[in-house]
C-alpha cells in the first residue's frame, strides 16, 4: 500500500495542507463541506497504486489557510488553482465530492488546460431552482452554539438519516472536522447556493465522470440535471453505486475507486 505523506505547500492565499501518496499521473481529491483530506482516507491509497493522488484541506477548511466570509465556489477553486502552481502541476485529474464536486466545475471552468478529467461525486445542480429552494433557508450543519454543549449532539445527530447504520465512527470523522479551528460548518453549503453553475457548466470541456449514490437525497436526483447540462464536455459516462450515501468515499471506497480508474483508463 503507498505510503501517504503529509506537508503543507505555500500559495499566493496562505499555505495549504495536503496528503499524498503514490507516484504517476497527478488526481486531485477535494473534499465536501464541512471535511477535509481526511474524507478520502480509505479511497485514496487505492488510487495512489496507479496515480499521484493529493488530497487536498481546501482553503478555508481542515488545517489550510482561513478564507472570510462569504465564501464562494469561485474563491475555493482560485485557492486549488494556486495549490497546483505552488506544487509545481501542469495538471490533473480531478476527483469532487459534493462541495468538491462544485468547485471541481468551477476550476475546469477557468483553467480548462489543467483539469485532465473531471470526476463529480454527488455534486449538487445550483441552477435557479437550488437557489429557490435554499433561499432564506438555514443550511445543513447549522446549528446555534450552547453553553452545555448540546449544539454538539445535534450537529451529530442532523447528519444521521444520511450516513450507514453501524457506522458512528464516520459521523465523528465529520465533527472533527465540522470544529476544526477558524472554519464554519455551515458556509461551504452557503457557497453553494451562491454559485451560479448554470453560467459556468457550459465551459468544462474536460472528459466527465458522474458518480452517483444512490442513496443520497441531495445529490442524486441531480445525476440527470448535470448530465444535461455538460453538452461540451469531451466524454460524458454515469456511474451509480448502489447503497451510497453522503459520506460516499469514505463508505464505498472501492466501488469509488473501481469506477474512476475505469473512467481514466479509457481516456
Amino acid at each position: 500500500m503507498p505510503e501517504v505523506r503529509k506537508a503543507y505547500a505555500d500559495t499566493s492565499l496562505g499555505q495549504v495542507h495536503y496528503a499524498e501518496a503514490g507516484t504517476g499521473p497527478a488526481i486531485l481529491l477535494l473534499h465536501q463541506t464541512p471535511r477535509s483530506h481526511d474524507e478520502f482516507r480509505e479511497v485514496q491509497p487505492l488510487l495512489a497504486e496507479a496515480h499521484r493522488a493529493i488530497a487536498v484541506d481546501m482553503p478555508g477548511f481542515g488545517q489550510s489557510v482561513r478564507l472570510p466570509a462569504p465564501q464562494t465556489i469561485e474563491m475555493f477553486a482560485r485557492g486549488v488553482l494556486a495549490f497546483l502552481d505552488a506544487l509545481g502541476l501542469d495538471d490533473a485529474a480531478v476527483l469532487g465530492h459534493h462541495t468538491g464536486g462544485a468547485v471541481g466545475i468551477e476550476l475546469a471552468a477557468i483553467a480548462p488546460e489543467r483539469v485532465r478529467a473531471l470526476m463529480l461525486s454527488s455534486t449538487p445542480w445550483t441552477g435557479p431552482d437550488y437557489r429557490a429552494a435554499h433561499a432564506g433557508r438555514t443550511t445543513v450543519d447549522e446549528v446555534e452554539p450552547t453553553g452545555d454543549g448540546q449544539h454538539l449532539v445535534e450537529m451529530w445527530g442532523i447528519r444521521r438519516p444520511y450516513y450507514p447504520a453501524g457506522r458512528p465512527d464516520l459521523r465523528d470523522r465529520f465533527l472533527h472536522d465540522a470544529l476544526a479551528h477558524g472554519v464554519d460548518p455551515a458556509e461551504g453549503h452557503r457557497a453553494c447556493v451562491r454559485y451560479r453553475m448554470e453560467d459556468r457548466i457550459g465551459l468544462v470541456t474536460a472528459p466527465v465522470l458522474l458518480i452517483g449514490a444512490e442513496a443520497d437525497p441531495f445529490a442524486f436526483p441531480d445525476v440527470p440535471k448535470l448530465e444535461r447540462q455538460l453538452v461540451n464536455a469531451k466524454r460524458l459516462a454515469v456511474a451509480s453505486i448502489p447503497g451510497g450515501m453522503v459520506p460516499l468515499m469514505e463508505q464505498c471506497p472501492r466501488e469509488v475507486a473501481a469506477a474512476v480508474l475505469s473512467f481514466l483508463g479509457g481516456d
